[in-house]
């Protein structure tokens, strides 16, 4: 039920009663009041009429006139409690009539001197009053009907009745008007308090409402302005931790104390391989013991830092710390790239030593037999050669690893233009030609029409095609090297293919790799660093193109680089 409704029917129930309550007081004291009234006019007229009565006087006579002129029944009794005279009856009926001796106002009269009753009369056939006042030939009593003080009860209580309905009509008329303004208010009230717990914080309650609920108004709207202003700042600072979280390095998971994920930024969700919404059980966590043996920790108040586990084939390093009201923070920092870094460096390292070795050994032996013996001439130049042979295999790897080097820090950018790559293949091919022919190897250059310009940097697309087509030519014993250029998926490839040992399976995957050598042996002793293909895949990335290899062990390799062509000009 609605407040109006509730004030409205609240009003009208206190009205009601009250006029009920009106009613019964006055038909109470109303009754009273004129009993008391008439008793008392009852009792002068019976004194009056005690004093007419003298001796000698027809009782019945008397008590005929006196009714008549009193409008009121008269009735003279003798002290016996005969009826000697009354006004309703005649002689014959006197004689019938009761004793009066045990009438309630007689008795009280006998005693008092006056006496007075309300009872039905046998006689009369209704209610009557009666006054009866002790005289010294018995007593005069004088009678009336009630009939007429009901009546006057009975009007006043109308009167009263329609006075209460109309107030009633008044009563729901204001009582309306009332519960309106004093509901409609609190109801905008309640509106307000609704949508402030549905987080609606934009609702204002109306400040025109008068006494207390106006000051409730202007303590809501109070509220409903802090409330939007701490709600702002907590988004605000919420957006301002989830940014943080989302831009770290490491993955960050925060769980409650009913071990349920309620946070976790993406780089978190990458590492653990977790799709699942917000938030979800720690069973979906990784079931490595590690991993849950630092989780239980944390849950548990303690602090596990710098755990090194492996998880998904990445190498974390995890951090665990207990929250002060439950549950706990698990850091995770994927050191994978590190530690293949560290792999790579510690590789670089033995390699590099391993390639300067054996030269500088040989130049050292080479020079320290020059300085401390007279060999024969012949064997000086020997040594001599030998050593300049050494000396410019130390010189070209130390050209790889600063050309290496340089692409690799982003000291070089290539700037790419249309380079005709009949030019490029024909000055390649006339570089290794003189080790071709002293192998027998017979070249073969095939051009596509729609592929006769490449769009490259002219540096780098000739150090790629040398590159390509001295690896060739090293390994290949007998055959031919085929020169291919051709257009593929709006760019050009560029591939070279030899007839040499080819490449086993399982090295394939890794011959871009550095200082990575098929046949390490073999490849020394024709001189290769190791980092012409690891060159080339630079350089081929850094043009956003492609390099792959293709080989059948015994039939040969194929290496094919893919150049995108220019990207178009806008009008």
């Amino acid at each position: 039920m609605k407040l109006a409704h509730r004030l409205l029917l609240g009003a009208l129930g206190v009205v009601g009663v009250l006029v009920v309550l009106m009613i019964v007081q006055v038909d109470r004291k109303l009754g009273q009041r004129l009993t008391a009234e008439t008793t008392a006019r009852l009792t002068t007229e019976a004194r009056l009429v005690a004093g007419e009565w003298t001796p000698g006087i027809d009782a019945d006579a008397l008590a005929n006139r006196l009714g008549r002129e009193s409008q009121h029944r008269v009735t003279l009794v003798d002290s016996t409690g005969r009826v000697i005279g009354d006004s309703e009856f005649d002689h014959p009926e006197l004689d019938q009539l009761e004793n009066h001796a045990t009438r309630p106002e007689i008795v009280a009269a006998r005693t008092d001197g006056v006496g007075s009753s309300r009872r039905h009369s046998a006689s009369a056939g209704n209610d009557e009053l009666y006054v009866a006042v002790r005289t010294p030939l018995g007593f005069a009593r004088v009678s009336l009907a009630t009939t007429s003080l009901d009546g006057i009860v009975s009007a006043a209580r109308q009167d009263v009745a329609f006075a209460g309905l109309a107030a009633l009509l008044v009563a729901t008329i204001l009582s309306w008007f009332f519960a309106r303004s004093v509901s409609q208010p609190v109801v905008e009230l309640s509106a307000v308090a609704r949508a402030l717990a549905t987080g609606d914080f934009s609702q204002r309650p109306a400040r025109a409402a008068p006494g207390e609920v106006g000051d409730l108004a202007v303590a809501v709207s109070r509220l409903a302005e802090q409330l939007s202003a701490r709600v702002d700042a907590l988004r605000a600072e919420e957006t301002l931790v989830r940014e943080l979280a989302e831009s770290l390095n490491e993955g960050i998971l925060a769980l409650d104390g009913r071990q349920q994920v309620v946070r976790m930024n993406e780089h978190a969700r990458g590492l653990l391989g977790l799709r699942a919404p917000l938030p979800f059980g720690a069973e979906l966590l990784p079931r490595d013991r590690g991993f849950r043996d630092a989780m239980a920790a944390a849950l548990a108040g303690a602090t596990v830092s710098d755990l090194e586990l492996t998880l998904h084939g990445k190498i974390l390093n995890l951090t665990a710390r207990p929250l002060e009201h439950g549950g706990a923070v698990l850091a995770l920092l994927d050191l994978t790239r590190l530690r293949r870094l560290e792999t790579v460096r510690r590789d670089f390292v033995a390699n590099v030593s391993h390639e300067l070795k054996t030269p500088l050994t040989v130049v050292r032996g080479f020079a320290e037999t020059l300085a401390d013996d007279d060999p024969p001439v012949d064997i000086r130049r020997q040594f001599a050669q030998s050593i300049a042979t050494h000396t410019r295999r130390m010189q070209r790897l130390v050209d790889d690893l600063l050309d290496l080097s340089r692409i690799e820090s982003g000291g070089w950018v290539p700037e790419p233009q249309t380079v005709d790559i009949t030019a490029v293949l024909a000055d390649d091919v006339a570089t290794a030609r003189a080790s071709a022919d002293r192998k027998g190897i017979r070249f073969d250059v095939t051009l596509n029409d729609a592929a006769r310009t490449v769009f490259a940097d002219p540096v780098a697309l000739r150090q790629i095609v040398g590159n390509l087509v001295e690896n060739a030519v090293r390994h290949t014993t007998h055959g031919g090297v085929t020169l291919r250029a051709e257009r593929v998926n709006n760019g050009v490839t560029v591939s070279v293919r030899d007839t040499g040992c080819g490449i086993a399976a399982e090295h394939l995957p890794r011959i871009f790799e550095r200082f990575y050598r098929a046949d390490p042996a073999r490849s020394r002793e024709q001189g290769g660093t190791g980092l012409g293909l690891s060159i080339v895949k630079h350089l081929v990335d850094a043009h956003g193109g492609r390099v792959r290899a293709e080989s059948v062990e015994g039939e040969g390799t194929t290496v094919t680089a893919w150049f995108p062509d220019p990207p178009p000009t806008r009008s």
